[in-house]
């Protein structure tokens, strides 16, 4: 996308997947990480303009928006050690549809969607919950 090679970290990334379709989980999925390590889907990391500076892009936020790869911030649910190589397996898949890919669209260039979000009901973290119920008014 950038065209270049990207140290690991520079995103701010905490765990770096391999194989594993982060557009695609669900808000509220949780993942075990290694024997131990819980951690639950929480939301779409959104960019900011302080990115594309250490990027030293100026159109790598729009880029980066329209791409809709967007990453996930993640809730530790039981902590435990995580190691390079370690095995990441889905251990609770929620009934609705809401994914990072639907709500990262929703909050950024698809506001029409943003009803969407509420059908991840308690899934959903409060404060979007509250933005979605206040844009609706």
């Amino acid at each position: 996308m950038l065209g270049r090679p990207l140290a690991g970290g520079v995103f701010g990334e905490n765990l770096t997947t391999s194989g594993l379709d982060v557009t695609g989980a669900l808000i509220g999925e949780r993942w075990r990480v290694g024997e131990r390590c819980v951690l639950q889907v929480t939301s779409p990391r959104i960019p900011c303009r302080t990115f594309a500076g250490w990027l030293d892009d100026q159109g790598w936020v729009r880029r980066f928006t329209l791409r809709g790869a967007s990453g996930a911030y993640l809730r530790v649910v039981a902590p435990g050690a995580v190691r390079a190589g370690d095995p990441i397996a889905v251990v609770r898949r929620p009934e609705h549809d809401v994914t990072i890919g639907l709500m990262f669209r929703a909050l950024t260039i698809e506001k029409a969607l943003l009803p969407r979000l509420l059908a991840a009901g308690d899934d959903l973290p409060a404060v979007t919950r509250d933005f979605v119920l206040r844009r609706s008014a």
